[in-house]
């Protein structure tokens, strides 16, 4: 069968594909570096999650901006304003969104109860008294270690927004359009799903090397550990998505 893809659009796809797994070299990498970078407890492992979001989302950026723009005949197009949701995988998009929810939720909420460690390090550790009786466990994501995660969120749901803007915006077919917003779209779900996953797994353990929490904290930390199975599932999901886009549609 003769090949019917134009050259042009051969290109694109190769530049596309080089900088998605550019981004992905990339964050491993610096996942790698943090991870074994001297530094405060867990701090490493815990900024290398985001690292890693925030270099897959620039690599998907990047071949975005670096592929060219389909040249072709004059289309007409319709005069109905075009919209990012009429772009954005729905059921990927509703199930990210109710994920950063809770990944927001159980960050302000370690912070909130969270106690500092020996070290003095605010929100590493949860301190529970009961019976006349002290009990500490960690690590606990509190402050210490929900900040860089709200930073990298913050970071790159801005990018998020700013490139589904462009890309609903910019030349092409429908098709094309949907492809990339899917990708963005995933590439944010890793710095969802992935610190989402960190965090639940964490605060369960916590809860679950205490005494004094009783009945209470037994039930979160058996409902956190559903949430972090999930939450990684997603992960995985957004990651091949980002790596074989194609293959994730079908």
């Amino acid at each position: 069968m003769l090949d019917t893809v134009p050259p042009a659009s051969r290109a694109r796809a190769r530049a596309d594909r080089c900088a998605r797994f550019g981004g992905l070299a990339a964050g491993a990498l610096l996942s790698l570096y943090m991870i074994d970078a001297p530094g405060e407890l867990g701090s490493g492992v815990l900024a290398a999650i985001p690292g890693f979001g925030l270099c897959a989302m620039a690599g998907v950026l990047l071949g975005e901006h670096i592929t060219a723009r389909p040249r072709g005949t004059v289309r007409t197009a319709g005069l109905a304003p075009r919209r990012i949701r009429d772009y954005v995988p729905p059921r990927l998009t509703a199930l990210l969104l109710i994920e950063a929810s809770l990944l927001i939720a159980l960050l302000v909420t370690a912070t909130a109860i969270g106690s500092p460690d020996d070290m003095g390090r605010a929100g590493r550790a949860l301190t529970m008294t009961c019976s006349g009786v002290t009990e500490s466990s960690g690590p606990w994501p509190g402050f210490f270690y929900a900040r860089p995660t709200f930073i990298s969120l913050a970071i790159g749901t801005g990018a998020c927004g700013y490139a589904l803007r462009h890309i609903t915006r910019r030349p092409g077919d429908e098709q094309e359009r949907r492809k990339r917003a899917e990708a963005i779209t995933a590439a944010w779900g890793l710095l969802v799903s992935a610190p989402l996953a960190g965090t639940a797994w964490f605060a369960a353990g916590s809860l679950r090397g205490l005494d004094c929490d009783g009945t209470l904290g037994s039930v979160a930390a058996w409902i956190l550990l559903p949430v972090c199975l999930v939450s990684l599932g997603t992960a995985i999901w957004c990651l091949f998505t980002v790596l074989a886009p194609k293959a994730a549609q079908r």
